[in-house]
């Protein structure tokens, strides 16, 4: 199983994606089973698209179930 950060603002800890993952315990990462794991985008700018956990867009918006960032990010 892999993290990825969530400050890098991928998929992997966007709202908008339907892949398999889990919060770290540390609030600040996303487990996920690798870096090229896939889900589909709901609701995004690609939605409906299957898109790789490390994939970006302008529209990510932080998973609700993640804690928020110190200082509300």
């Amino acid at each position: 199983m892999a993290v990825q950060a969530v400050a890098k603002r991928r998929c992997a800890s966007c709202e908008r994606w339907s892949g398999p993952r889990a919060p770290a315990e540390d609030g600040g990462h996303v487990r996920i089973e690798s870096e090229t794991s896939t889900g589909l985008c709901v609701g995004g700018p690609w939605d409906g698209s299957e898109r790789r956990a490390r994939s970006a867009c302008g529209q990510w918006r932080r998973w609700q179930i993640l804690p928020e960032e110190p200082g509300g990010g």
